[in-house]
């Protein structure tokens, strides 16, 4: 939404038609319904080639590791990890000069994080492709870069506060509470932080920027 308001003509995918439609309405944006874990979605989805690209899709449970199943393993690096492998190589494949290759990883990039082991070793493997890419495409004029946020003020993060509400019987304002608190500022992410980032990184004055993982976490890493 926010490039769209820059005036970019955007285009969003996801698995779901109606939330892409809603995003849509009445701004100039183009939907596609696309599975980023799917090789065949991701190539369709850049049959045209794109300035920029950024690569968001993510999600995964919480549960320490001994009670982590294979699939959710796989299930968790297939979205965050592979998902974002698969966007990035259909977008180089015809590349332009000045493009630029954004990954939303999180601050479980930067730091280990005992509750979500899965999460964090995909979001691990986003950053290093990220600093891998960026070195391939430094010589074309194209930039990758990695937007790392705390916990930011969207479903994923609700999702986590109704987990601890579950798992510890919490009211919801101790569980909010007690996500925010990993954020010496003592605050959810607003999301449109992370979009202001991912059009700084996508402006003219970013060039130089290449192989970077920017931290919107008030300190916590």
């Amino acid at each position: 939404m926010a490039f769209a308001d820059e005036g970019f003509d955007v285009t969003i995918s996801g698995r779901r038609k109606e939330p892409l439609q809603s995003v849509a309405h009445g701004r100039n944006i183009c939907t596609q319904v696309a599975d980023v874990t799917s090789e065949a979605d991701t190539e369709r989805l850049f049959e045209t080639s794109f300035d920029v690209v950024i690569a968001n899709a993510g999600g995964g449970g919480a549960g320490k590791l001994t009670s982590v199943s294979l699939e959710a393993w796989n299930q968790t690096l297939a979205v965050n990890l592979t998902g974002t492998f698969l966007t990035f190589r259909a977008a180089m494949r015809d590349l332009q000069p000045g493009a630029r290759l954004i990954a939303i990883a999180s601050t479980a990039s930067l730091t280990g994080n005992a509750a979500v082991p899965a999460y964090t070793a995909a979001k691990h493997g986003v950053l290093g492709l990220v600093r891998s890419v960026a070195l391939d495409v430094a010589k074309k004029g194209a930039t990758c870069n990695a937007i790392c946020p705390g916990f930011v003020d969207t479903d994923l993060a609700d999702t986590a506060i109704s987990g601890l509400m579950s798992r510890f019987e919490m009211s919801r304002e101790q569980a909010t509470q007690k996500i925010a608190s990993s954020n010496p500022q003592s605050r959810l992410i607003d999301p449109q932080e992370v979009a202001a980032a991912a059009l700084y990184l996508a402006s003219p004055a970013a060039v130089g920027v290449n192989g970077h993982a920017l931290s919107i976490s008030g300190g916590e890493v």
